[in-house]
């Protein structure tokens, strides 16, 4: 399949770079700095752009068949308006190019459902991850208002990279742990999975380590 990634530079948009060309997908990689992607692969492109560019959007999703996002922002601290007019314009170029399927990295610390999750989620990470929360729920809002077959995929603490394989996923699931983690490698992996899975299109799934 002809999958972008875009945040193909961060930390968790390498593991799905890396891992999306194992699988045999032709990726192309949406950066800003291409000298920051650290993965060379014959079957792996990279296009150079800023998401705040609607052009280069375009240009870039205009033949690919599946779209998915781990843009992050610089500073956990502040809200980073740049990303989320760059989710609108994502959309707005898949509609255009009826490119259907995407699937969207968010948090789980976002307001909707978060009264499952206990004390340190529910009443503390609000507090210190305000500016996150509220530029995943603008750009989710974006999101779940177009008429794509998305899948937005809320993420606990991110810890390491190397993928354990042993998560778990669920709409509502709930940790044992105050804080519930997991790896960058098994975001990625899940991400990946959904896109021969359609359990989860137009669904909100959790995902955390055992």
């Amino acid at each position: 399949m002809k999958i972008i990634v875009f945040g193909a530079s961060g930390a968790t948009g390498h593991y799905l770079v890396s891992q999306g060309v194992d699988k045999g997908h032709r990726i192309t990689a949406y950066v800003r700095n291409p000298s920051k992607l650290k993965i060379g692969n014959k079957d792996m492109n990279i296009f150079k752009g800023d998401v705040s560019n609607a052009i280069q959007i375009e240009d870039a999703i205009r033949d690919q068949e599946a779209v998915i996002s781990a843009l992050g922002a610089s500073s956990p601290f502040k809200r980073d308006f740049t990303l989320i007019k760059g989710i609108e314009n994502i959309v707005n170029a898949m509609m255009k190019f009826n490119i259907r399927r995407f699937i969207y990295q968010s948090f789980l610390g976002v307001k909707e459902h978060r009264e499952d999750l206990g004390f340190l989620v529910n009443s503390f990470i609000p507090v210190i991850l305000r500016s996150v929360i509220k530029d995943h729920e603008a750009k989710e809002q974006i999101i779940t208002s177009s008429t794509l077959q998305w899948t937005i995929v809320r993420c606990p603490v991110l810890s390491g990279g190397t993928p354990t394989g042993r998560y778990i996923h669920g709409e509502r699931i709930k940790s044992v742990w105050p804080l519930p983690s997991i790896s960058r490698g098994d975001v990625a992996d899940f991400m990946l999975k959904q896109l021969d899975d359609t359990k989860y299109i137009n669904k909100k799934p959790r995902i955390m380590n055992r």
